[in-house]
């Protein structure tokens, strides 16, 4: 096979597996409002634990996945964390015939573990396997992939799920106890056929990674237009553009499950029905695909990676402060709006911190991966200040995070670099 067509193929099977990212990611912007009613949940801090549960297992596997990678390389890696998601979505079944909350935040955990080897595979796998200059842009092809997923799984999802939810939350009010458990057990087994079928669908993916013809790529042979691999570092704790770009993630992915995983809950707060509100999450998925298809337009012909991020970090501060000192639908479109300063910074972040790190790329990736827990922290911390100081004002803990992420723009992604060649 030529190594154009080997080329298409590796990207389009690595698009199939962002689509598959997205896919199930995004399904937790609707499970936060769903689990909540069907579980009982009293408080909005208690329904984020979903997105705790999901992504904290990326922190907790990711060092295990770039194990793993080493000894069975990037292709048969991923169909293992195919496989491992299957699992979780398996789990979704006796905890929805169970109504039990905590046996959901297993399946999430377990499907979180899997995603973070396929996120640890791919995601290197898409910044090297073409031009160091033009990661951004391919990075971008899979968000769109990823965003599009999000959006389709939302309105899917949304509409099994959250299709009555507003009769249903009054109706529940005036049940009698053995009503109630009835309709619960009823709203919780909605979920049961939708986990079987994306079960079903990921084990048959990973047999077809498994058996595909996807191109195994080495990470010690360099990239067109990368740096020599690693210099004579020896540990990949010596790249301080790494371990900046760590926390530039950590802080971007928080901010992205802020605006993406609350954004529903926040209408609901401010009075908006959820069979209205159910769609604001894709609002914001679709604003960052706007962001993505801008990528690919500009990035590298006319504005760098780190270029795109100052501007998308410039326009976070920009959209949160906004979104705090405006009410009702206004500052509901404003959160959304951070989709659009969200989208590029993972496409420019990645491949700016994993730059030149040679033999140590699958590592300095996992560590990357690791900071994915800023989806598991941030929003706890939001849901917490929320109870204290409102859920409006609570979104001004994203303007800080946005300066941090502007700062790796500048100045971060370019400490120690000199040091590399």
């Amino acid at each position: 096979m030529s190594s154009s067509k080997n080329y298409l193929l590796s990207i389009t099977i690595i698009g199939i597996l962002f689509f598959i990212f997205g896919f199930i990611t995004w399904i937790n912007g609707t499970l936060i409002p769903y689990l909540k009613i069907a579980c009982e949940l009293t408080t909005d801090v208690q329904a984020y634990l979903v997105a705790t549960a999901f992504f904290i297992a990326y922190t907790v596997m990711a060092i295990p996945s770039s194990l793993v990678l080493k000894r069975t390389g990037y292709k048969k890696g991923m169909a293992i964390g195919l496989f491992i998601m299957s699992i979780g979505a398996i789990v979704f079944v006796p905890a929805a015939s169970s109504r039990d909350f905590s046996l959901f935040l297993i399946g999430l955990f377990i499907i979180g573990t899997g995603l973070a080897l396929l996120q640890t595979a791919s995601n290197p796998y898409v910044s090297i396997i073409g031009p160091i200059e033009s990661a951004a842009t391919r990075i971008s092809i899979m968000g769109i992939c990823n965003k599009v997923a999000g959006i389709i799984a939302g309105l899917i999802f949304g509409y099994i799920a959250l299709n009555d939810a507003d009769a249903l939350i009054n109706n529940l009010k005036t049940m009698d106890e053995a009503t109630k458990e009835v309709t619960l057990n009823e709203l919780a087994s909605r979920v049961i056929v939708p986990y079987l079928i994306i079960a079903i669908a990921l084990a048959a993916l990973a047999v077809g990674i498994l058996f595909s013809s996807l191109p195994e790529i080495s990470d010690e042979s360099e990239a067109e237009g990368t740096p020599p691999p690693g210099g004579d570092k020896t540990s990949v704790f010596q790249f301080p553009h790494l371990m900046l770009g760590v926390l530039a993630l950590f802080l971007y992915v928080g901010v992205e499950v802020m605006a993406g995983d609350t954004i529903i809950s926040y209408g609901k707060s401010l009075g908006i029905e959820l069979s209205t509100a159910r769609y604001f999450t894709q609002g914001t998925l679709a604003c960052m695909l706007i962001g993505y298809i801008v990528g690919i337009s500009t990035i590298p012909k006319y504005i760098s990676q780190a270029s795109a991020l100052k501007y998308c970090a410039i326009l976070g501060v920009v959209f949160t402060i906004l979104a705090v000192f405006t009410n009702g639908y206004v500052s509901v479109a404003f959160i959304a709006l951070l989709g659009l300063a969200n989208s590029l910074m993972w496409p420019a972040i990645f491949p700016l911190a994993i730059e030149g790190l040679g033999k140590f790329t699958k590592t300095g990736s996992a560590l990357m991966i690791m900071a994915i827990a800023g989806g598991a922290i941030l929003p706890l911390i939001y849901g917490h200040l929320s109870q204290s100081i409102g859920t409006r004002v609570a979104y001004i803990i994203m303007a800080p995070c946005y300066l941090y992420i502007l700062y790796y723009a500048v100045i971060g992604h370019n400490v120690g670099k000199k040091s590399i060649a």
